[in-house]
């Protein structure tokens, strides 16, 4: 254990690894259905091992913080500057209202109960659960002009308030919107729910969940309604009336292939191609013929697209208007991705720019939809360096830029640039396939890992001070964190209800959003068991990310 110990403390890089490892496990532990997540429990398991004496440099956390925010900025840029426009500048004000609203609750309670600046920013993190605000503040704190050793009491206090507060502004937020929440928004809003969907339903062809996958069938032509030859536009509305909603796509004729348009003739003794969701083409058989093993007629190329919308001119219309495009019919919409949020996949459902459609077709088709909507996702695993480096350069140096008042620095701190440069970098990307490709799967191991790196040491270097710290101010501290948790909660409900006139599901996802918590979100869509609250979410969601982590400075600003 020795041996151990003193390894440890010569490589502390192995100390970060032991405590991601600790920390994601201890995340995944589930407490009658609650578990702390990831970043609690990394905060926990690093507040254990700094409990060794591991020194870890300040350096470490600053550059996987800038990563960490710099990826968030670039997942929530187009739906940030979507939502300042005016079909989201309803739920823009209203997440400002309940940021604001919290920011003030966290101020008024640490003057009352006088936490200083680090208790009181990371009371503000904490019942909102946004880490975000824990880099930003500690930035703030290490530029304030004190004495180091009471920079590092402030420095101390962040994580302790943030731990303290943070289990309640996770599990207490998400139960309330789930449970009562919809209760003070009269009572129904799972049937609304559904009476929304339906309201955005249409009888639509190959606008499904991706469980049911696509699929493509070759048919002997012998049925009498073929006598004297059909156009596959009209086969394709035969099929319609018989909820088999389908496509002609291939056609041998007299032995050979042919090319297919909506007027091209069908006649007996044809074999026909088709394709669309697997449901509606089982069965199909008994209104064409016999299937066919026609490899040659089905070898065309088909693939799975996923279109980023950048055409101004698209956005704000249906998906049942692009799927009825002559010129698209073969074509289905499996996913519809907005902020890294799936969205109802109802016909009437409206696009933005910046939405992310999964598709599947022939290439042919795919490649006519890709050109009217935007332009295709990259593929591959290489992400643009260049672009992630320079841009955390340009906006830490932006943020570098300070004012100071009362020798107060006030700046967007080199955190906050990062925030802001990804913020205006991944909408530009939206727009411009040329630069600037992260792959999903890159993005999510940047914030991962650079968030839960950042936290990781956070809590190694305020391990000796954490346990003073609960001891001084637990029970208070717990009690503030419900109520700056609660009180915009249930002013959102409110506003969103009497005020905003939202439908009942858009204020739950839109107080989700303006909490800055994706697991309140699932937990709403669970007890409705619908997708309807995410469509007012990403927007709120969005705008919370900006005005939190500015927050976080304006609060240590504040109580110093």
């Amino acid at each position: 254990m020795d041996w151990l110990i003193q390894t440890l403390r010569h490589y502390p890089e192995l100390a970060v690894f032991l405590t991601l490892a600790v920390g994601f496990a201890v995340g995944k532990l589930n407490f009658g259905g609650f578990h702390l997540g990831p970043v609690t429990g990394v905060l926990l398991a690093g507040i254990l091992v700094g409990q060794l004496n591991i020194k870890v440099s300040a350096n470490v956390e600053s550059v996987f913080f800038l990563l960490f925010l710099f990826s968030v900025g670039y997942g929530v840029g187009p739906q940030f500057f979507e939502g300042l426009k005016k079909n989201g500048l309803s739920q823009a004000l209203f997440s400002l209202i309940l940021c604001s609203l919290s920011l003030a609750t966290a101020y008024v309670l640490s003057l009352i109960l006088s936490f200083d600046a680090g208790t009181g920013a990371g009371l503000l993190a904490g019942a909102n659960t946004s880490s975000t605000i824990i880099g930003v503040s500690v930035d703030t704190i290490d530029q304030l002009n004190l004495a180091d050793d009471q920079k590092q009491i402030l420095l101390n206090h962040v994580p302790v308030a943030y731990a303290v507060t943070y289990i309640f502004g996770t599990a207490g937020v998400a139960w309330f919107l789930a449970v009562v929440a919809p209760k003070m928004l009269g009572g129904n809003v799972k049937e609304r729910c559904k009476e929304l969907e339906a309201s955005m339903e249409e009888k639509d062809e190959n606008i499904k969940s991706a469980y049911d996958r696509v699929a493509f069938r070759a048919f002997h032509v012998e049925k009498e309604w073929f006598a004297g030859g059909k156009t596959a536009k009209e086969l394709e509305q035969f099929m319609t009336e018989r909820h088999k909603y389908l496509h002609v796509l291939s056609l041998r004729h007299e032995g050979a292939i042919v090319d297919v348009n909506p007027g091209t003739i069908i006649k007996p003794n044809d074999i026909v191609a088709m394709g669309g969701q697997r449901s509606f083409i089982i069965g199909a058989e008994e209104f064409i013929g016999d299937e066919m093993a026609d490899a040659e007629l089905l070898n065309f190329p088909v693939e799975s697209r996923r279109v980023i919308v950048t055409n101004s001119a698209r956005s704000g219309q249906t998906l049942i208007s692009i799927r009825r495009l002559d010129f698209i019919h073969g074509i289905s919409i499996r996913n519809l991705e907005r902020g890294g949020i799936d969205m109802p996949l109802k016909a009437a459902f409206r696009i933005e720019k910046g939405d992310i459609l999964e598709m599947v077709g022939s290439k042919k088709e795919l490649d006519v939809v890709t050109d009217y909507l935007g332009f295709a996702e990259k593929k591959g695993n290489e992400s643009d360096i260049i672009f992630i480096a320079l841009g955390i350069v340009l906006g830490g140096l932006l943020g570098a830029l300070a004012v100071r008042i009362k020798h107060v620095p006030l700046s967007l701190s080199t955190s906050g640039g990062a925030l802001i440069s990804g913020l205006l970098l991944g909408w530009l990307r939206s727009r411009k396939k040329l630069f600037g490709y992260i792959p999903t799967p890159s993005q999510w191991l940047m914030r991962t890992l650079g968030l839960n790196v950042f936290i990781a040491v956070v809590g190694i270097r305020a391990s000796h001070g954490f346990v003073e710290g609960l001891k001084e101010l637990g029970l208070s501290l717990f009690l503030a964190g419900i109520v700056v948790s609660m009180v915009p909660m249930i002013v959102g409900v409110l506003l969103g209800r009497y005020v905003f006139k939202f439908h009942p599901a858009i204020t739950l996802g839109a107080c989700a959003g303006a909490h800055n918590e994706s697991a309140a979100l699932g937990a709403v869509q669970d007890a409705m068991d619908s997708k309807v609250p995410a469509l007012g979410y990403t927007v709120t969601y969005a705008v919370a990310c900006m005005l939190l982590a500015t927050y976080g400075v304006i609060m240590v600003a504040l109580l110093q």
